[in-house]
């Protein structure tokens, strides 16, 4: 247990200093499921202060990928690093600590618990808080809820979320929710953040909005960015790279523009066309 100190969050990162080193590394991951091949041999590199779009069809291995990424699940072969290290040793709950958070598709917020406490518990993933520290009131553990509290208004004000701080979660809307968990899964200033179909539910208006927030956010936070989603203008629009699979195998990496005019992709999502 421990008995001083205060609440170590990472500092703020600033816009990377060398942008193109490489901060992520996929390496011939192959997922398997019984008979089912999810992942095939997918390579690729993620470079500090990029935005990466995970693209393909229902079923082509893009959250069987992020859940590696993410240490749910655990690849047959090959290697994932970030930094230069493989996390694949590193349990689930130990990813945030690295640097690395996500959000969800469907939306694994808690719904009868304010937009304020929801924030809060994305920081406890990397706080030095324990049951009987918080039980007895230990001033170490007073300072870290407070730093806590502190981390969690500075998103709330960030994101646009302080008229609503004190509402339930069950009472917003998918748009709101969306920013809400995007504050949490900040709140541990990752280096690297995953985000799963983020603009899933969303109107047409309110997807402009969250890709100028994407953008923002990997400008002025320093945050590399990967994506999956489905809405192709968002990936298009704010992505620097794109990465196309399709029945668990990479099809296509490049440039949004090479990517959307790739046959292979073409055909993924259209199918054969007859001339």
């Amino acid at each position: 247990m421990a008995s001083s100190g205060s609440l170590e969050l990472p500092a703020r990162r600033a816009p990377p200093a060398r942008a193109g080193d490489v901060l992520l590394e996929v390496r011939d991951i192959g997922v398997r499921f019984g008979g089912i091949v999810a992942l095939d041999g997918v390579s690729f590199d993620l470079a500090e202060g990029q935005i990466l779009g995970l693209i393909g069809p229902n079923g082509a291995g893009k959250t069987t990928l992020f859940n590696c990424l993410s240490r749910i699940y655990t690849p047959g072969h090959g290697d994932i690093r970030f930094r230069g290290a493989s996390i694949l040793a590193a349990p689930a709950h130990r990813i945030a600590a690295l640097g690395i958070s996500r959000t969800f598709q469907n939306l694994a917020l808690f719904r009868r618990m304010s937009v304020l406490d929801n924030i809060r518990v994305g920081g406890h993933t990397v706080s030095r808080s324990d049951y009987l520290s918080d039980a007895l009131h230990l001033p170490w553990s007073r300072r870290e809820e407070k730093a806590l509290e502190e981390a969690a208004a500075e998103l709330i004000d960030y994101l646009g979320l302080r008229s609503v701080a004190q509402w339930l979660v069950a009472d917003l809307s998918i748009g709101t929710q969306k920013r809400v968990e995007l504050a949490r899964a900040l709140m541990v200033r990752p280096q690297l953040i995953l985000l799963d179909e983020p603009a899933s539910g969303l109107a047409h208006g309110e997807v402009a909005e969250l890709g100028a927030l994407i953008r923002q956010i990997r400008d002025e936070r320093g945050v590399t960015v990967l994506l999956v989603e489905h809405h192709m203008s968002l990936v298009m629009s704010i992505s620097d790279k794109v990465v196309a699979l399709d029945f668990g195998r990479k099809i296509a990496e490049g440039s949004p523009e090479a990517v959307k005019n790739n046959p292979d992709v073409i055909r993924a999502y259209l199918g054969e066309v007859d001339e």
